[in-house]
């Protein structure tokens, strides 16, 4: 093993490739970023973005950072810029009643494999953001606010977070009362107003707090078709995580 020991960490003025620069140095390249969109919401699924970016300055992409940094517009634009020059890129949509199902960290983890399995070119080593990604081949290191310091973990963010923008703005078609194309099926004032008079649709995770105290206060019906879940009232792991706001 050559050049600086695994346990370096970059300086955070070091700039947004030093990971993988360092990484490089230590002989682990190409290098997968993974990250999710929409872990906090109570509505919609669950988005898994992985990029291995190309290596070498005059590749770099401008501008990157933390999705939730930017500008809808902007994010557009860097992922149309990701998705073209990235060595590989994939993307895992986990549905919200697979959420419900198996749980949200669960959710998390699996579609960060899948997602990272699905990549055309095999990472050496993968950047996650906030936590580790158990039960891979290769080597990899949690990065707290990843998508802030590690460019892959950035440009899997911005593709996670427009691949479930688009997502939420279809499902307003189909469920407009709710607002999803402004919050995206985060917590906000006018969502839980919509929550508290129509009830959730099937695209509302029934495992969430606030979700489940809807289903209750109207009497155990959901909006729309049939979700799936199950008889009227009877919400899957009822109780266990509460929505966050946008």
């Amino acid at each position: 093993m050559r050049g600086r020991p695994l346990r370096y960490t970059p300086r955070r003025d070091a700039g947004l490739y030093a990971y993988e620069r360092a990484l490089a140095h230590a002989g682990f390249s190409p290098v997968a970023g993974v990250d999710e969109a929409g872990r906090g919401a109570c509505a919609g699924p669950l988005v898994v973005g992985a990029v291995i970016l190309p290596d070498g300055r005059r590749e770099r992409i401008e501008g990157l950072t933390d999705s939730k940094q930017l500008t809808p517009a902007r994010r557009e634009e860097l992922y149309d810029e990701i998705v073209e020059r990235a060595v590989a890129w994939s993307t895992v949509i986990i549905p919200c009643h697979d959420v419900d199902r198996v749980g949200l960290h669960r959710s998390n983890v699996m579609g960060m494999r899948r997602a990272l399995a699905a990549l055309e070119r095999r990472p050496a080593y993968v950047l996650s953001d906030g936590f580790a990604v158990p039960g891979l081949d290769v080597p990899g290191l949690a990065v707290i606010k990843g998508d802030q310091v590690a460019a892959c973990v950035a440009a899997a963010s911005i593709v996670a977070k427009v691949t479930r923008d688009r997502i939420m703005i279809d499902l307003h078609e189909r469920y407009p009362a709710y607002g999803f194309d402004v919050h995206k099926g985060y917590v906000t004032r006018d969502h839980s107003a919509a929550l508290a008079r129509y009830g959730p649709c099937p695209e509302h995770r029934f495992s969430f707090v606030n979700v489940g105290r809807a289903v209750r206060n109207n009497g155990g019906e959901a909006m729309g078709e049939e979700s799936g879940y199950g008889p009227a009232g009877e919400i899957p792991g009822e109780g266990r995580t509460e929505g966050a706001r946008a």
